[in-house]
């Protein structure tokens, strides 16, 4: 090869080189390595897992159980069977009660409010006796209560025997329960869920600090839960939002308080960094319009009931299919209430969530004339 032509293959190498690369997807590691017993992330709006370490394993919950107190006492708050100022009487067995306290006093009155901010916020032991005790009669009764919530919520691996999470035998949850528990309070109840982000809270001139390091050290995190016992190790619960995605990370059975906090923040980092939430239909929003035979409007637009979340690698949005399955004819009348086919969203072939569509208005039959009309077409149709 001559000296003219190398030079000429050396300038064709360097301009293979200068190419642009095409567009690849963002390969998805593994989730952090976690030094815990057992652990899940999960997306809130979702539900979709991102990772997990046994997270159906039976684990002891320690102060984690006081979620599902704090469950109990916000649903009986919704349902208006009791109030924030209500007024608990404080008994010798709440005020007894040993661990994390609040410091409320024997036979002293105390609001439902400040008794669920020295919960929530201060973990107080002798606040959740006493709620459940105002709740129920007695805590034992609370348990139970506490148990039918957790059948209703889908929690498979869990049992309650008190509403503190102190140690007794045959008293466990498992990670994914708490998962979704951790989902229900936060959508369900976003007034109360913020006392969860509160960093201190002053009772009886005793001010004391929210056990959750990261809402210190992360901004984006607004919750949820510590708990610790000797036999439970060092758990949290932990929530963060950013942008429209929101995560859930429960940690459970850590060597230590950094440990824990460590944890949920690696897995937090990692969801946001390699997974995307998006809302492809907002509750009320058309997805479709179609037409009506026989109705009073030949038109109607049909609808998801709740937002249509979903959440997917990152960078595989334009990778997602949707695909509806609707009758061949749609015939009045029809009410907002009744399913019409369903929307389905898939990526790679993968089923990745479905819904039912409904009208968004309901549709009466037209008039004798249109019906007539219609019924003409249907038949050449």
């Amino acid at each position: 090869m001559n000296r003219k032509s190398q030079g000429t293959l050396s300038f064709f190498l360097l301009a293979l080189v200068a190419l642009p690369l095409a567009a690849q997807n963002t390969p998805i590691p593994s989730p952090p390595a976690i030094n815990a017993t057992a652990w899940i992330l999960m997306e809130a709006h979702t539900g979709f897992i991102l990772g997990d370490k046994n997270p159906d394993q039976h684990i002891e919950p320690a102060s984690i159980t006081k979620m599902m107190t704090a469950f109990a006492v916000f649903n009986e708050l919704a349902n208006g069977n009791i109030s924030l100022s209500d007024k608990a009487q404080v008994s010798e067995k709440a005020w007894r009660t040993p661990g994390s306290r609040m410091f409320i006093e024997v036979k002293s009155q105390v609001s439902v409010e400040e008794l669920l901010q020295g919960m929530i916020v201060q973990s107080g032991n002798d606040a959740s006796v006493a709620l459940a005790e105002f709740v129920a009669g007695s805590e034992e009764t609370f348990a139970a209560l506490m148990n039918q919530y957790a059948a209703q919520l889908g929690m498979a691996n869990t049992n309650f025997l008190n509403s503190t999470g102190l140690p007794a035998a045959d008293h466990y949850t498992s990670p994914r329960d708490i998962a979704i528990l951790a989902r229900a309070l936060v959508g369900r109840f976003p007034d109360y869920y913020r006392w969860y982000s509160q960093k201190e809270f002053t009772y009886n001139g005793i001010t004391q600090r929210n056990r959750n390091a990261l809402l210190w050290q992360d901004a984006t995190v607004d919750g949820i839960k510590t708990g610790h016992t000797e036999s439970a190790g060092y758990c949290l619960v932990s929530s963060a939002s950013r942008g429209p995605m929101r995560l859930i990370s429960v940690v459970m059975g850590t060597p230590s308080s950094r440990a824990r906090s460590d944890a949920s923040q690696a897995l937090l980092n990692y969801g946001f960094r390699f997974f995307e939430t998006h809302e492809l239909y907002a509750a009320g929003q058309s997805v479709n319009d179609v037409r009506v035979w026989k109705g009073s409007q030949k038109k109607a637009g049909l609808g998801v009931k709740q937002g249509l979340f979903i959440t997917i690698p990152r960078g595989r949005y334009d990778d997602l299919r949707a695909e509806m399955d609707l009758p061949p004819q749609i015939i009045a009348p029809l009410s907002i209430d009744q399913p019409l086919g369903e929307i389905r969203i898939s990526l790679d072939d993968q089923l990745i969530t479905q819904q039912p569509l409904y009208p968004l208005t309901d549709v009466p039959l037209g008039g004798f004339f249109e019906r007539t009309l219609d019924a003409i077409k249907l038949w050449f149709k």
